[in-house]
């Protein structure tokens, strides 16, 4: 068996293909399930954020898990084959290892050093493990890429200033505004972990707000985020407040999961007031059409995705730091896998060794009776020393090769020479 990951991502999908392929966290189970069903595939995580839809999974033949893969992501995200295929970001054993966790330090983000990913792939392994379509094997994989993440936000710099889609959203559309935030009204759609960042960059940044309404399908999520935030300016709404609210607010940021948009043009005609549309949903949740309204400004990922661009220059060395660590992890990890992978079987080996000793020195016993107690041990510490000098060869190799190609080949022949 063997390590897979196939994925569609912001790196070579457009914002579009991302958005067509995202799969709701409620829907993520029905994946999980249709996977695991497949011939090829026996473990198996799912994650679709924003920005990244991407299966991780234990496999048997390479090109078939791939066809199953594919077949999946169609299914559930009703696109064809052909509209994605090309674009599929495909990785092999340890290739698996060195991008899931590149993706848990943040180095495949938008944002490098977001933390909100690390919260994305837990969530996805606990409810793989809920599933029970991750073993052993994904469990480790994801646990450790996720502990390699938290040591690069702790050990380098990379997570300083702006370091999630809410910072960098909040701060890109203060750009925009200017001083006409100070003493405005703001909307929020969402009550996740996404729209409570930007709730709380909103307030507690250098923006004087007047009024901050969170609108939220679920009213006790809203509410629920309103008390935790703790702020006087601070009101709760649902999803029916927002054109209410928007026609007097600056800024509206939409951070919220949804399979069609919730602010279209029809819901802002005639406004007076300039106003400022964060569109942070993929799919999108903000009409494109609001672009032809007078006043009316809307940005969204995409746009962030140029701002970050532009500013990666200043964490070089951060993203450096970063790397050589996830390097080293990944070593480690790989290391620690190919021990593990070869103990079993040099186990074995050396079991059938001694077993085949035992049984010679019980079944000649009786040939050596004039010998001492103190030289039957010398006896047995000389077979015992043989037998190691014999397996030391074959379990170095065994060990050197484990988890290659190589070693599989090493494995099936060891078990085959030693009848194992």
């Amino acid at each position: 068996m063997a390590l897979i990951s196939v994925g569609i991502d912001h790196e070579h999908a457009s914002l579009d293909l991302l958005e067509r392929s995202t799969v709701l966290e409620h829907e993520w189970s029905k994946v999980l399930r249709a996977l695991i069903s497949q011939r090829n595939i026996h473990e198996a995580v799912f994650v679709s954020t924003c920005l990244r839809t991407e299966v991780v999974a234990v496999i048997d033949r390479f090109h078939g898990a791939i066809d199953e893969i594919t077949a999946t992501l169609s299914e559930v995200t009703g696109l064809d084959p052909s509209e994605f295929e090309d674009k599929l970001s495909v990785h092999f054993d340890r290739g698996v290892a060195n991008h899931l966790f590149s993706v848990a330090a943040g180095l495949k983000s938008v944002v490098p050093g977001e933390f909100e990913i690390l919260g994305q792939l837990r969530r996805a392994l606990e409810l793989a493990t809920e599933e029970n379509t991750a073993g052993a094997e994904l469990t480790e994989l994801f646990q450790r890429a996720i502990t390699a993440g938290r040591r690069v936000r702790a050990e380098t710099t990379i997570a300083r200033g702006t370091t999630s889609f809410a910072q960098a959203s909040v701060t890109m559309a203060l750009e925009e505004i200017g001083e006409d935030i100070n003493g405005a009204e703001v909307v929020v759609v969402g009550a996740g972990q996404l729209a409570g960042g930007v709730v709380r960059s909103l307030l507690s940044g250098s923006a004087n707000v007047a009024k901050l309404t969170i609108c939220n399908r679920t009213v006790e999520k809203a509410e629920a985020l309103r008390t935790d935030v703790g702020d006087p300016r601070v009101v709760a709404g649902s999803l029916d407040d927002v054109v209410t609210s928007v026609s007097n607010a600056r800024l509206c940021v939409v951070a919220a999961e949804t399979t069609t948009p919730i602010i279209t043009s029809n819901e802002l005609v005639g406004g007076a007031r300039p106003l400022l549309l964060v569109d942070l949903g993929v799919p999108r949740a903000i009409a494109t059409d609001v672009d032809g309204l007078t006043n009316v400004r809307r940005i969204d990922i995409d746009d962030l995705r140029l701002r970050i661009e532009r500013v990666l220059g200043e964490r070089h060395e951060a993203v450096d730091a970063a790397t050589a660590i996830v390097e080293r992890d990944v070593e480690k990890y790989l290391s620690d896998q190919r021990a593990r992978g070869a103990a079993a079987i040099v186990s074995e080996l050396r079991d059938r060794f001694d077993g085949i000793a035992e049984v010679e020195l019980l079944r000649r016993e009786n040939e050596f009776t004039d010998l001492s107690e103190e030289q039957w041990v010398l006896v047995r510490s000389l077979v015992n020393s043989v037998i190691a000098k014999i397996a030391h060869r074959p379990t170095i190799a065994l060990k050197e090769a484990a988890g290659t190609d190589q070693g599989l080949r090493l494995n099936e022949a060891t078990r085959s020479l030693f009848d194992l």
